[in-house]
């Protein structure tokens, strides 16, 4: 059955004699918020929504699927921004959020199991409550959910420690598109026995098959942490900065998040706070140390401060003497999260080798500002991980008759200078529907033909997710004109 077609007969009942009148929901019952993402794409009512409660539920689903040849589309917390989740006319969305099971933290193996609609603050709070840590964190940590997370291969804090969501990953259950249960839940951490399967699906965003349970590996939660904001004259002190951070912190160096002038300044803007500095700089760092001893972390910190300025790298420095300071200072970074209320967004998540990103971000300026004089772009990023984000307002750019078109024209300008510097089109988001067009800037054919041929084998039919990443048939996917 291709999306846009109506059901097969008897389906439906099919679902609900066997899944049961709670776990299926058709029509009206399908509430809103299951018929779109965080990706702003327009609202699609899906065939049904499906709800089960375990492995066996969702096994059930997509057997009845697979005989009616009917796509599903997998949810979980909605928060993804490329439209990875977005549901489709004539195929039914599978909702994760009722598997939502965990199993107390054992500290004496430093793992969590759980199922993967456990949302990420329930994992973490789950690992503290042991005396562990999470390695993963994301500002939707209260909606996005583990199984999204290993779906997308979620980064956001703590990458530069403890690694993307692949690296939490010891055990993972999977349902194929048939209904075949794949039980990989093994917690050792040396397993060379063929072909790591469990890493297919990792970043695979419902593609090949649905993320059941998982059991993720945890990290000694450290007692402290001190965070400084830093003031820089270029890019280059940036770099020799975050090098000299890691070789007196090695390992404990958990955020360096570098912030342009433009970022910097209109994030004060926003909120209307004073700047802690007292002019302003072309760069901003806001870097987090942690260990065990506040003080004595606090005051190596500010020793390595001291001989950087002296080294010239860094202009100006503010210590947090408090948690609440802290923050103060991670609100200023934070304002990303205003975008969607201060701007109309067009968002490019994407990572560079780091020794070419403050050339590649100057590039994109200054071939933004011939062709759209004016523009309004902010820049900040993730230096350790190579992760740049470049935000550029659509009011700035006129043509508000042609703002779906200006978009495309903006992306194939951005992704093009990216291109030829061997970056990736995607860092931490994905690919889903949005980036779909662009994916072959970053992957070559013949990458791209192992992609499909994979896809092939595990979903023959192409029901599981169907559209999303690639298109199986390569001359299907055009880039926009």
């Amino acid at each position: 059955m291709h999306p846009g077609t109506t059901a097969p007969d008897g389906f439906i009942q099919a679902l609900i004699d066997a899944l049961g009148p709670a776990s299926v929901g058709v029509g009206d019952a399908i509430e809103a918020r299951h018929k779109s993402d965080w990706s702003g794409a327009p609202a699609v009512r899906p065939l049904a929504l499906l709800r089960p409660t375990d492995t066996q539920g969702v096994a059930t689903a997509l057997r009845l699927c697979h005989a009616h040849r009917v796509p599903v589309v997998p949810q979980g917390g909605l928060t993804g921004l490329v439209g990875g989740a977005m549901p489709q006319t004539g195929a039914v969305a599978l909702c994760l959020e009722r598997m939502n099971a965990l199993q107390p933290s054992d500290p004496g193996s430093a793992t969590l199991t759980l199922q993967a609609g456990v949302t990420l603050q329930a994992a973490q709070e789950a690992a503290a409550a042991a005396g562990l840590l999470l390695g993963v964190d994301l500002g939707a940590r209260g909606s996005c959910q583990i199984g999204g997370n290993l779906a997308t291969n979620a980064g956001g804090n703590g990458v530069l420690q403890f690694g993307m969501m692949r690296e939490q990953l010891l055990g993972l259950e999977v349902v194929l598109a048939d209904g075949t249960v794949l039980d990989m839940m093994r917690p050792m951490i040396k397993n060379n026995t063929g072909y790591d399967l469990k890493q297919w699906f990792v970043g695979s965003e419902g593609t090949l098959g649905i993320i059941t349970r998982a059991i993720l590996r945890l990290h000694p939660a450290q007692r402290a942490k001190v965070s400084a904001l830093v003031a820089l004259p270029d890019y280059a002190s940036a770099v020799r900065l975050l090098r000299l951070l890691q070789s007196n912190f090695p390992g404990a160096l958990a955020a360096f998040e570098l912030m342009w002038e433009d970022f910097f300044t209109t994030s004060l803007q926003w909120s209307q706070t004073a700047s802690p500095f007292g002019q302003t700089y072309p760069f901003a760092v806001l870097a987090e140390v942690t260990g065990n001893d506040e003080a004595a972390l606090a005051g190596s910190l500010q020793a390595v401060l001291a001989q950087a300025m002296d080294q010239g790298l860094v202009l100006d420095a503010v210590l947090a003497q408090t948690q609440a300071q802290a923050r103060a200072l991670w609100r200023i970074r934070e304002a990303s999260a205003e975008f969607p209320v201060q701007m109309d967004p067009v968002n490019f998540d994407i990572s560079l080798p780091i020794e070419v990103i403050g050339e590649f971000a100057d590039a994109c300026i200054e071939a933004l500002s011939q062709r759209w004089p004016g523009h309004r772009s902010l820049r900040f990023g993730h230096l350790g991980d190579g992760n740049l984000h470049l935000t550029t307002d659509a009011r700035s750019l006129g043509h508000a008759d042609a703002a779906e078109q200006v978009s495309h024209e903006l992306q194939a300008l951005v992704y093009e200078l990216l291109a030829s510097r061997g970056g990736s089109i995607s860092a931490e988001h994905g690919i889903g529907l949005h980036k779909k067009p662009y994916l072959h800037l970053s992957r070559s054919p013949s990458e791209l033909a192992v992609m499909r041929a994979i896809k092939q084998a595990l979903d023959p039919l192409n029901l599981l997710n169907p559209g999303k990443v690639f298109d199986l048939h390569p001359e299907s996917t055009k880039v926009p004109a």
